[in-house]
């Protein structure tokens, strides 16, 4: 299924503004802004209409990121609008996906961090405020070096506290809170 009329340089601003406004502005990931600001982050639209080409790009995106150097992209959020637009397929992609890192032996040198706009948490209903904060605009594979993480972590005093912080921001912020804020993304992006 795919995004009615929706284009590459559309897709990457509502997900650079979701990025701004709901992972930095919300402070659902404390590590991003610092390389946000950086201008660390890599951003890619993915063309691709099928699982076998995305992986195929996100198979170039590993390797590329393998080779930057950290200073310059530390990590690479791959926006696929039209593939896997059904959260059970992305979701068994992962698996696809976590497979690319052990046969490029990559395992322990990055990581496959996932957001998606249906996004589910297990154990929660649909509905439940709290997948927002894994709720992406599209379907979106972020790549992660795990030299940075691991530092970010260190240097976080209570980095498993983050996920409940993160629960009760969403739940404080609400249904409502939370649609005002993707409605702004989109306006951001020039989308209705």
């Amino acid at each position: 299924m795919q995004p009615p009329q929706i284009q590459a340089s559309q897709a990457l601003l509502e997900t650079r503004a979701w990025v701004d406004r709901a992972v930095i502005g919300l402070n659902l990931c404390p590590f991003a802004k610092a390389v946000q600001v950086k201008g660390q982050v890599r951003y890619v639209v993915s063309e691709a209409s099928d699982a076998k080409t995305l992986l195929s790009e996100l198979v170039a995106e590993m390797q590329r990121l393998v080779a930057a150097p950290a200073a310059e992209v530390d990590t690479t959020l791959l926006i696929h609008p039209w593939v896997l637009q059904d959260f059970h397929d992305y979701n068994d992609f992962l698996d696809i996906a976590d497979g690319a890192l052990e046969e490029l032996g990559l395992d322990g040198v990055l990581q496959v961090a996932s957001f998606h706009p249906d996004y589910q948490f297990e154990g929660t209903d649909v509905g439940d405020v709290t997948n927002a904060t894994n709720q992406s605009p599209y379907p979106t594979l972020h790549l992660l070096r795990e030299d940075s993480v691991d530092r970010a972590v260190d240097a976080f005093a209570e980095p498993e506290a983050i996920f409940e912080a993160n629960m009760r921001t969403l739940e404080d912020l609400g249904e409502e809170g939370w649609a005002a804020l993707r409605a702004q993304c989109r306006k951001d992006a020039g989308l209705p």
